[in-house]
């Protein structure tokens, strides 16, 4: 049978994951320097590491993004604000963004909805792209699909499942339900619990157009297997 992907494909649905807060500096440069290995879509960092990944990945294809209000969300809009500012000085070119859950969570939408509207607007003035975090972990299917509301008529580039750090992650019901309630424009990407190649092609099937992964090497390897593509894994450093 016939593989319906290439390499290229897959590598480009993955944002590489280096959010870990006990990363050090050299697991992190390691990190970035695999994702470039791999022609990843993006590198997600550590926000006081964005100016320096943005410096490593100039001339490549891989894309420096890092969070706001990561990874609770609770911060007021005006920190949110000051941290996209930031990352947009510091050459982030895909902001992830979490929500305010407890007030999504509280039914006040109008609070939602005006903090993600001024920081879409604030991110694409700078030429950079959206991705608003739900935290579905903590939410009913209402209080998801007013989410995929709000983020279509903000403008949002993506929405987004998880951070990684609730209880549960990316589930097929809820980015199922996220698509569907999508307008086409608005990409949908699987965080949390994307774990190896078979989990990456289901997403995949569903319409999810990126996924947060920290076991890039792995899934990627087995991808160019599949392909009967040369492992990239003996050139590392």
């Amino acid at each position: 049978m016939t593989n319906s992907f290439t390499y290229e494909a897959i590598a480009k649905m993955i944002d590489h994951s280096l959010l870990n807060p006990s990363l050090t500096a050299a697991e992190i440069d390691d990190g970035i320097a695999l994702a470039i290995r791999y022609n990843v879509a993006s590198v997600c960092i550590l926000p006081c590491y964005l100016a320096r990944c943005a410096e490593l990945l100039k001339g490549t294809t891989v894309r420096p993004s890092t969070t706001i209000g990561f990874p609770h969300g609770g911060h007021t809009t005006a920190i949110k604000l000051a941290e996209a500012r930031q990352a947009l000085i510091d050459g982030g070119q895909e902001l992830d963004v979490v929500i305010n859950i407890s007030k999504a969570r509280s039914g006040d939408w109008q609070y939602v909805q005006n903090e993600l509207s001024a920081l879409a607007e604030l991110i694409h003035a700078g030429g950079a792209k959206i991705k608003v975090i739900f935290e579905n972990a903590y939410l009913d299917d209402a209080a998801k699909i007013r989410l995929c509301e709000i983020c279509a008529e903000i403008g949002a580039d993506w929405v987004k499942t998880s951070t990684g750090f609730a209880p549960s992650g990316a589930t097929l019901a809820d980015l199922r339900l996220m698509r569907e309630h999508s307008p086409e424009r608005v990409q949908v990407k699987a965080a949390g619990g994307i774990r190896d190649l078979d989990a990456l092609l289901a997403v995949r099937e569903i319409g999810v157009s990126r996924a947060g992964a920290t076991r890039t090497q792995a899934m990627l390897e087995d991808c160019r297997k599949r392909l009967g593509l040369e492992p990239i894994s003996h050139l590392a450093a």
